[in-house]
């Protein structure tokens, strides 16, 4: 290969890696190799500080996924199955709501072209809403939502969505407003139910599963400030996540 080749090859590496979220050649010299990394199924998790987990932003591999749901169930896959080929992506942003998603979704979900997304958004829409921001409604949530999974069907008919519900228990400043709270997120666990619905995609009913919880230990056990989840409501989440995405037909 001559040096005029060898640089295209190179620059085209670089691209398609950067463009799959990954680390590049020439970032990780002697310790990452492009090709290890061509994938059966590429999966994403894209919301908010639930989903984030205090996420690398570098290439660190030992954090990519942060901490949380995403990470067990990424780790439970990537070691049950490695014949697979796998590559997860953790997107998560800490205090995004749905325009968040919006204003980086270009960049960071249809750049990235993955074949699952999985959405986990709303408690902060909720939250704007109980501080009674007229800009944060359940309709404008529906609809930005929508537009969202919209402009990605538009940029890709094969994937396939996993739409988890929103949720939260009594604990903290959350009790302490609770009628206003659970108003504000029960509207939008039906929105992402009947959006779930709409565009065939797999509902993952977190709510349910946490007030089932509730019959083994208090609410603060699984959630420690009513939003949050503690370690064990983490790996309620991704037991939930991985029996929705079983079950479904069109996995």
């Amino acid at each position: 290969m001559n040096n005029n080749s060898r640089r295209n090859f190179l620059k085209s590496s670089i691209l398609l890696t950067a463009a799959a979220g990954l680390p590049t050649i020439e970032s990780a010299t002697n310790r990452f190799n492009p090709s290890t990394y061509i994938t059966d199924l590429k999966i994403l998790f894209q919301g908010d500080s639930i989903t984030d987990g205090n996420r690398t932003r570098n290439n660190d591999w030992n954090h990519l996924m942060g901490h949380g749901y995403q990470y067990i169930i990424s780790s439970k896959l990537w070691f049950e199955q490695p014949e697979r080929k796998f590559h997860f992506i953790n997107r998560g942003v800490s205090g995004h709501k749905v325009p968040d998603l919006a204003a980086r979704w270009q960049t960071d979900t249809l750049d990235i072209d993955p074949d699952v997304l999985s959405i986990l958004i709303g408690i902060n829409d909720a939250n704007e809403a109980v501080k009674d921001n007229p800009h944060y409604t359940t309709e404008s949530y529906k609809e930005g939502y929508r537009d969202l999974l919209i402009r990605t069907k538009k940029d890709n008919s094969n994937i396939k969505f996993v739409i988890c519900e929103p949720f939260l228990l009594p604990v903290g400043t959350i009790k302490d407003k609770w009628n206003r709270w659970h108003e504000e997120v029960s509207a939008r666990q039906v929105v992402t139910k009947a959006i779930a619905q709409e565009f065939d995609a797999v509902f993952v009913p977190f709510q349910s599963a946490f007030d089932e919880a509730l019959k083994k230990a208090p609410a603060d056990y699984w959630i420690w400030d009513g939003i949050h989840p503690m370690p064990a409501g983490h790996e309620l989440m991704s037991r939930e996540w991985l029996k929705a995405v079983k079950k479904a037909k069109s996995f």
